[in-house]
């Protein structure tokens, strides 16, 4: 979903301002699905306000500057609503930690291991965060929230699960290549020598 469509979904839950929809993006409902960083929160909610999708107004604070809080229009919940009726685009994966596996052979296999631990334990915190969302204060408290909730708990757990059952085979790739010395993929053994000759 492009940045437009998601913070229109966060204002379909209620009126926010725009750190408030950052936040939701960051520990919130959509934290581990979806992101908005203010770069891009903050001229999608401009140029929405231009289009008539959202409206704003100032909220006075206590010893703090007035915040913006920006509504949903009738108008924009249409858009939202078109956007959600179309088929999603195929899910997009990327991960620094799938990356530094690959190369598993090519590491210490100390360092293998640490990372795949630190990867179970974020992976357990986020299984917790996720376990409590919903227990006693879901916003939206509906049927489609949970199911989401319990889609990620199900693909967290799984990914734990494995790199718990399955750490041995990247820490024994790590031993295997430790005697090795060259470069991932080249077979070169000394790349400063032969350009010397």
């Amino acid at each position: 979903m492009d940045i437009r469509t998601t913070c229109l979904g966060v204002l379909a839950l209620g009126d926010a301002s725009g750190y408030e929809i950052r936040k939701s993006f960051e520990e919130g409902p959509f934290s581990h699905f979806a992101e908005g960083g203010f770069g891009s929160i903050y001229p999608a909610l401009n140029k929405m306000e231009v289009e008539g999708l959202v409206t704003s107004r100032l909220q006075e604070q206590k010893k703090r500057p007035a915040k913006k809080i920006y509504s949903i229009t009738a108008k924009g919940r249409l858009v939202l609503m078109d956007a959600l009726s179309k088929p999603p685009r195929d899910d997009r994966f990327k991960s620094d930690f799938l990356f530094t596996m690959f190369f598993a052979d090519y590491l210490d296999p100390t360092d293998v291991e640490t990372i795949i631990d630190q990867r179970v334990k974020n992976l357990t915190d986020n299984i917790r965060h996720m376990e409590e969302y919903c227990q006693d204060d879901c916003t939206p408290p509906t049927k489609g929230a949970v199911f989401v909730r319990d889609f990620g708990l199900a693909m967290q757990r799984a990914a734990r699960d494995f790199l718990e059952n399955e750490k041995h085979k990247a820490v024994a790739a790590a031993l295997q290549g430790a005697d090795r010395d060259e470069s991932p993929g080249d077979g070169r053994t000394d790349d400063k020598s032969q350009a010397a000759e």
